[in-house]
């Protein structure tokens, strides 16, 4: 009898257990977060079943919602995972300048098969340290060393446009991707692909459809499940491309570490032959473990990987629309043109620092173009504990996702927003701006620690082509379709025409 009234209670608790867990608290959180305003939704397909599959068409349609809501915020269901949108910098401000609100949005759970937990993925206490340990590597001495492949590179990518200055159209967004990929294989790894070489190449193609393969996973939810997700063909196709991705990185570390320590035993240096290699964000990792044997060949992997993950796309992607807008404004571009007449004596003038620090106008340029088109179009953030946004009390664990898209066309702080004006950042009209209105690099805590060389790169990347040709955009704003995917991108490139300088 006693065992009867033993498993009874059992069973009674573990209904009360799963009663709570599984139908009052959904329910609970179900109806707290839709006395938000928001898109209507479903319980546990949320919103996800509305999403427009066609990713043009899922752009637009999120631009709608957007517009749906004048206070630039709204409630959305990912799943069954509640989500609150926001697109104003006052709301953008509770997470920025929140230390704890640091762990990324669980779509970002997608890359980490890719990128491990390093700097980008990672949260807490390993985050903060890594943070920590990474920030020296980008100080302005070691981005000056990486001026020499930024330069190498950009002339090789504008004596293939020349090929091209004929009055053609040419679709330059692919170009510069793959100028941008031997940049960055080079300067992380000390690897030379020759992409601009050989496009085709098995790990060309692996980074490039990558991020088209997460992006697609993380809007579909009957994706998300592992034991899924794997069986399925655009499972295995991830799984190859991540087998050539981890393979060269993984190579390219053992090689390294290899040559390093043959440089270190005399009898195999004294010959004096040895062919010395321009330093590598790989080579400061590996003297990081020198100093620090905790850092692993793993954790060496992660950051190199997420180096490569956030280097190439975004830095293509920001050089490629700058030079669409200065095509579609010839009157702006002969301002850059003529700043750069004035700063370069000569046409293959190598872009020093010094000279790239006079081209304030080029600057400004750049910095509109991402304004209008921010290579990282959101951000998401998982809530580390409750709190209050757009008067609303938002529980821990809510996702937060930030449309920068968005948020940099409040006409609050940019009148006029879809205008291309780079005069918004001159530095007399910056003075008075919300300081989170405009975060094409993120902000607070986990702002890009790589911005500094992305615009270096982009800027040496569009000085370069911009010395040597003229720009005209083939395409008006309304004809060029954007893709808010993991990287803002245009739906079938940049096309242009080029006319040779003299």
């Amino acid at each position: 009898m006693s065992l009867v009234i033993t498993a009874s209670v059992i069973l009674a608790f573990l209904a009360v257990y799963l009663a709570y867990n599984f139908v009052f608290k959904p329910y609970k959180l179900w109806v707290h977060f839709n006395k938000m305003p928001g898109v209507p939704a479903v319980p546990l397909l949320g919103n996800a079943h509305q999403f427009e599959r066609e990713p043009v068409a899922f752009f637009k349609q999120i631009q709608s919602w957007c517009n749906d809501y004048p206070g630039r915020f709204f409630r959305m269901w990912l799943g069954p995972v509640p989500a609150v949108i926001m697109y104003n910098a006052k709301d953008a401000e509770i997470i920025f300048n929140s230390n704890k609100h640091i762990t990324k949005g669980f779509v970002y759970k997608f890359l980490m098969k890719w990128l491990g937990t390093g700097l980008l993925t990672s949260t807490g206490e390993k985050w903060f340290h890594r943070r920590k340990m990474l920030t020296p590597t980008f100080h302005f001495r070691i981005l000056n060393d990486f001026l020499e492949v930024f330069n190498e590179q950009a002339d090789i990518l504008v004596e293939k446009l020349d090929e091209h200055a004929d009055g053609k159209v040419l679709n330059i967004f692919p170009e510069i991707t793959l100028c941008v990929l031997d940049i960055i294989c080079e300067t992380a790894m000390g690897k030379k692909i020759n992409a601009q070489g050989d496009g085709n190449s098995e790990y060309v193609k692996a980074v490039i459809r990558m991020s088209d393969l997460v992006q697609e996973r993380q809007k579909t939810p009957w994706f998300w499940p592992e034991s899924v997700y794997h069986r399925l063909g655009i499972g295995k196709e991830y799984e190859h491309c991540l087998h050539i991705l981890h393979g060269l990185t993984k190579s390219v570390i053992r090689e390294r570490y290899e040559e390093r320590q043959m440089s270190r035993n005399p009898t195999e240096s004294s010959s004096g032959d040895r062919k010395s290699k321009r330093l590598a964000f790989l080579d400061l990792l590996l003297t990081m473990q020198d100093e620090d044997s905790s850092f692993t060949f793993s954790d060496i992997q992660e950051e190199v990987d997420t180096f490569m993950f956030e280097g190439h796309d975004t830095t293509a992607a920001a050089s490629s629309w700058a030079l669409y807008l200065l095509g579609l404004h010839p009157e702006i571009q002969q301002r850059v043109l003529e700043e750069l007449d004035q700063v370069f004596e000569y046409r293959n003038e190598p872009c020093s620092m010094e000279k790239l620090n006079q081209l304030t106008y080029l600057g400004c340029v750049l910095k509109e173009a991402l304004r209008i088109y921010p290579s990282v179009p959101f951000i998401a953030r998982k809530l580390e504990e409750d709190c209050k946004i757009h008067g609303y009390d938002v529980p821990k664990g809510t996702e937060a996702v930030l449309l920068i898209y968005m948020l940099h066309r409040d006409p609050e702080y940019f009148p006029d927003p879809e205008k291309f004006d780079p005069d918004r950042f001159l530095a007399s009209n910056t003075t008075k701006r919300h300081p989170y209105s405009y975060v094409p690099f993120s902000a607070g805590a986990r702002n890009c620690i790589g911005q500094k060389f992305a615009l270096l790169e982009e800027k040496v990347v569009v000085a370069t082509i911009l010395r040597r040709f003229q720009v005209e955009s083939v395409d008006s704003r309304d004809q060029v379709n954007v893709l808010a995917e993991l990287i803002l991108r245009p739906e079938k490139g940049i096309h242009v025409k080029l006319t040779r300088r003299h």
